[in-house]
């Protein structure tokens, strides 16, 4: 048996792990496109042992290069994609929604199909987890951590800017963790002249102001000149959180879901489950239909 391993997308904490586990059981059977859908159309396919999986497993990353490919929607790219993909008995794509209407597409079209939430947005439909979301939120926690020690000797404010794409996931678990002055998490959520009053107040009593806002709402930088513009004086910096939250070290909690999604994965591939997306749900495992 041939199985395709195809990272779609951004990276996430612990796809290493969950790559280094397939190769485990699958061996020289185990094969990886470079780079994503684009990898599989430019049918750039090598097997995963050239990427030394269980050098990085433990490292943040994707050992087999990731990334997106627009183009897979067009028929034309899609067709020579799934090609390639028929040489091979079963395909295993980790990645976010639009991967997962990738694996449906591939199914529907005679592909065995096999989807794995790996986003640290965690906003996937139908799974509680995705792969990389807890090193996202601990990475928020570090940087947070490490940050407002140095506000409270200024009395100043900061907004920490984080990921999320359009997930408000990963500021509102660090919110809860941190206990912000304020979290934006959703467009709603941004009240300028409440949080310039709110720091000018605590500014006056020598308190900080800890601020989590989640990425396309308002640049960071934006918002910090508005707020002092209302303030009068500079009192507002800001830290892009970013890619920290992607290079992280994957956390213990990262590792063992990378290891638990891997293990139903090579379940399914047993029983040749096609089109189906491994789901954390309720605490367990399931392999549903897409």
């Amino acid at each position: 048996m041939k199985i395709l391993l195809i990272a779609s997308g951004g990276d996430a904490p612990g796809m290493n792990k969950f790559i280094a586990q397939l190769y485990k059981k699958f061996g020289n059977s185990l094969y990886a496109c470079k780079g994503g859908f684009e990898g599989l159309y430019n049918a750039e396919i090598v097997p995963v042992r050239f990427f030394e999986p269980l050098k990085y497993q433990n490292s943040a990353g994707c050992c087999i290069k990731c990334g997106r490919f627009p183009q897979f929607k067009q028929k034309k790219y899609f067709n020579k994609a799934l090609e390639n993909a028929k040489d091979f008995d079963c395909v295993v794509i980790m990645g976010g929604n639009g991967s997962k209407k990738g694996v449906k597409e591939l199914a529907e079209n005679g592909e065995n199909a096999i989807f794995v939430p790996a986003t640290i947005d965690n906003d996937v439909d139908g799974t509680d987890y995705s792969i990389g979301f807890h090193t996202a939120v601990n990475m928020v926690c570090l940087a947070v951590r490490n940050v407002m020690p140095s506000m409270q000797s200024h009395s100043r404010a900061c907004i920490f800017e984080v990921m999320g794409r359009y997930s408000g996931a990963i500021a509102q678990n660090s919110a809860k963790i941190l206990q912000p002055e304020f979290v934006i998490a959703q467009p709603q959520e941004l009240e300028v002249e409440k949080i310039a009053q709110t720091i000018k107040s605590r500014n006056k009593k020598d308190l900080s102001t800890c601020i989590i806002l989640r990425e396309n709402i308002i640049p960071s930088e934006k918002l910090a000149k508005q707020l002092d513009d209302i303030i009068g004086e500079k009192l507002v910096k800001y830290f892009v959180v970013g890619h920290l939250q992607r290079g992280g070290n994957p956390t213990k909690a990262d590792l063992k879901m990378a290891k638990l999604f891997a293990h139903e994965v090579i379940r399914s591939v047993a029983k040749n489950q096609s089109a189906v997306a491994i789901s954390f749900q309720d605490g367990k495992m399931n392999a549903q239909k897409i």
